[in-house]
């Protein structure tokens, strides 16, 4: 995957990030809710910041994941991504005075993966972060939309039994629903 990304040039990865986010705005399940869960992605995943300006712009609610301690994520609210501070990887969270929230299912959670598949199998980086995240809130939760490219949709992914499931797949292609939630 990482491979593939590399092959991409700036400007398509810049379209590739501003077609997802117009097919995010065309969905009900991005139109009925209030609260976003978005995240800063990293120089190789699909690019977030048309994502946040959509958002933005349809007055959602935005909220950002941060480490909490001991490998759990918490998610806590913040209006501009310039507010945003560095963490461990250069990864841009909420400062730390901004207060967690929890999450329900009236949210809309997006998330990144290097692979995901169309039975909502998704492949993250390895540290189970966003899985221990969901588990805690459990099957009430929000709705959990894996975000990349279409070369990162495959057959299957690996799965272990704690892993969490999306319920659809954000592309520049495509929002593919996978889960009965939002069939």
């Amino acid at each position: 995957m990482a491979a593939r990304r590399r092959l991409l040039g700036a400007d398509q990865v810049r379209a590739a990030g501003q077609l997802a986010a117009e097919r995010l705005a065309e969905a009900p399940e991005f139109r009925e809710r209030a609260r976003l869960v978005l995240y800063a992605a990293l120089p190789d995943e699909l690019p977030t910041g048309p994502l946040y300006e959509i958002a933005r712009a349809s007055g959602k609610i935005l909220l950002w994941p941060r480490m909490a301690g001991r490998g759990r994520l918490e998610f806590a609210p913040c209006r501009r991504w310039e507010d945003l501070i560095p963490e461990r990887y250069g990864v841009l969270v909420p400062p730390p005075e901004r207060d967690s929230v929890e999450l329900g299912p009236e949210d809309l959670l997006l998330v990144p993966g290097v692979a995901f598949d169309l039975r909502g199998g998704r492949l993250g980086r390895g540290g189970g972060y966003f899985d221990r995240a969901l588990g805690e809130i459990g099957e009430g939760g929000p709705l959990f939309l894996g975000v990349g490219f279409e070369f990162q949709l495959v057959e299957e992914v690996p799965r272990e039994p704690h892993d969490r499931a999306v319920d659809a797949v954000l592309t520049e292609r495509r929002l593919q629903r996978v889960g009965e939630r939002v069939r």
